[in-house]
């Protein structure tokens, strides 16, 4: 890290929005020991980024039905019901994100999220608009925590990586974000996340 931090970058499932597919297939299944078996090995997180990459959802959940075919229902769900994976907005984190917004200081977004369903994102969360930029893995076909994505993102926000937090909640992407030079903040709660900012002087 070699400068003062200007910029904010935040990550969006788990850190702004509560994005879990349990929260679909609680409902859908009922049995919670059904249920994680069925997301560890059907609708696997493996799978799942493989969308957020860039593949289509409707080729995955082709390819995930001819291979289960006996779970077709469960698996189109994953996407045709996509919506009710997302509970809502974390208020706390939000909150923080529209102070740094009233302050002047430049918040971006930086997402591993599909580009088929980025827009139901868009459309729901208003707060997304305040960004002043943002990077989707999907449209892009690169994710983190691989550099190429951190570099696409500084450069398309023209800001330095030694200038900026970084906020996310995936261990190997602050990883990353670190070794390139962020002041990389892994979210646990938004209390933890208002001490980091204010001690760097943006709250």
């Amino acid at each position: 890290m070699t400068g003062t931090p200007r910029n904010v970058i935040f990550d969006f499932g788990g850190v702004l929005i509560d994005w879990n597919p349990r929260h679909l297939y609680r409902e859908l299944i009922g049995d919670e020991a059904v249920m994680e078996d069925f997301l560890d090995r059907v609708c696997d997180q493996t799978w799942n980024r493989q969308q957020d990459a860039g593949r289509s959802t409707a080729e995955a959940t082709r390819a995930l039905v001819a291979a289960f075919p006996e779970y077709r229902d469960w698996i189109e769900a994953y996407y045709g019901q996509f919506d009710r994976m997302l509970k809502g907005e974390i208020a706390g984190s939000v909150a923080i994100l529209r102070e740094l917004k009233r302050r002047g200081t430049p918040v971006y977004g930086l997402t591993n999220w599909s580009a088929d369903t980025f827009p139901i994102a868009e459309q729901r969360f208003a707060f997304l608009q305040l960004l002043d930029g943002v990077v989707v893995s999907g449209r892009e076909g690169m994710m983190k925590p691989d550099r190429a994505i951190f570099d696409l993102a500084c450069a398309r926000f023209a800001i330095e990586a030694g200038e900026t937090v970084f906020i996310d909640d995936h261990a190997p992407n602050i990883d990353a974000a670190a070794t390139l030079g962020f002041h990389a903040h892994r979210f646990k709660n938004a209390e933890t996340l208002r001490r980091e900012l204010a001690a760097h002087r943006l709250l």
